[in-house]
């Protein structure tokens, strides 16, 4: 038995030139595969699984996703032949008993898949990485693929179909594809997007993706409930350091009086950073178990994957967040107090 963490093969592509004829080789070795994603999945990580899923199915491989948590509404267009599923040890527990492999898409640190990695590990899965966020020194990756100048992990997976398929890449991991890269880059607005990004997007509306629906579906198909917790933290936004750091809290209570989801809150930091004047958000949002999840967003260039860090977190330059124990006026004081300490400086010196 091997130890779990182990680079085997020595793929290790940490952020250097990924040889996707090897990584083939690993998946074509495997009969029996599955797709995850971290916790709270967003539309990159959904639709990296799904790019990959229908190429896989092509192939003739065993393949599920199972994903920590449960689909979000306004993904459900990813889910037309029910590809999507919330991992439950009772359920799944015998199928996943002989995996061959284990793909993770966009997770940063694998302990973000929850139950998920602990079954993993107890059982010695080999693992494939594909992602384009930085990762932990210690890791459970067998085979590890990291592009940090990748847009979204998207962009990654199509690297992947464009080498190792003979045939013109299946509509529906277009879909999937087009659905990362369209969420990471901001619906091709942030400073991430490249000619790259373009090129997917031609290729996809080349291939009839309706690209106006995939919109529609994540950005204009607010529940009610959302659209009432957006009101309550907007009234009580919080302005530092000459307006340019903008911070907001979402409790359980707000959660709760608002019939709402944890899923319901993405966006909300990227909502608060497009305030005229803001140049960095910072997102509070308590957790039921004495934690807080806290988001940070950048304009750009103000970086603040150095906070996220100092948070035991970490992520982008510019999209980063971390995972902080506590209660929440604990957490607040601590994240605030750090927060304004690294961002003083890089702040009053912007212009």
């Amino acid at each position: 038995m091997r130890n779990p963490g182990v680079i085997e093969n020595n793929m290790d592509f940490n952020n250097i030139g990924i040889d996707w004829k090897k990584v083939n080789n690993v998946i074509l070795k495997a009969d029996k595969i599955m797709l995850t994603t971290h916790e709270n999945p967003d539309g990159d990580g959904l639709g990296s699984e799904c790019g990959i899923y229908y190429h896989l199915k092509e192939m003739g491989k065993d393949v599920k996703i199972l994903n920590y948590s449960d689909l979000p509404a306004q993904y459900q267009f990813l889910n037309t032949d029910n590809i999507f599923e919330t991992f439950d040890l009772n359920e799944h527990k015998n199928w996943m008993m002989d995996l061959d492999l284990l793909i993770v898409f966009d997770v940063g640190d694998f302990s973000r898949t929850r139950t998920v990695a602990d079954f993993v590990i107890k059982n010695k899965i080999k693992v494939l990485n594909i992602d384009h966020h930085p990762h932990p020194e210690s890791h459970n990756f067998s085979y590890n693929c990291v592009d940090l100048k990748a847009a979204a992990t998207g962009c990654m997976v199509y690297d992947y179909l464009k080498i190792n398929r003979v045939s013109p890449i299946n509509k529906k991991s277009l879909e999937g594809i087009y659905t990362a890269v369209m969420t990471d880059t901001g619906s091709f607005r942030y400073s991430n997007t490249t000619g790259k990004c373009h090129k997917i997007a031609i290729e996809c509306l080349e291939n009839n993706i309706e690209t106006h629906k995939i919109f529609q579906s994540i950005y204009e198909n607010n529940p009610k409930s959302r659209v009432e917790l957006m009101g309550k933290f907007l009234s009580n936004i919080h302005y530092e350091l000459d307006e340019k750091l903008a911070w907001f809290v979402i409790t359980q209570d707000m959660l709760i009086k608002s019939n709402a989801r944890h899923s319901d809150v993405e966006g909300f930091s990227d909502l608060v950073r497009s305030i005229k004047g803001v140049e960095v958000s910072i997102m509070i949002f308590e957790q039921e178990n004495s934690t807080c999840r806290i988001n940070f967003r950048s304009k750009g260039p103000i970086v603040i994957n150095d906070i996220a860090n100092e948070l035991g977190g970490g992520g982008h330059p510019f999209a980063a967040g971390a995972k902080v124990e506590g209660n929440l006026k604990e957490v607040k004081d601590l994240v605030i107090t750090t927060s304004k300490k690294f961002l003083k400086h890089k702040l009053k010196t912007f212009k």
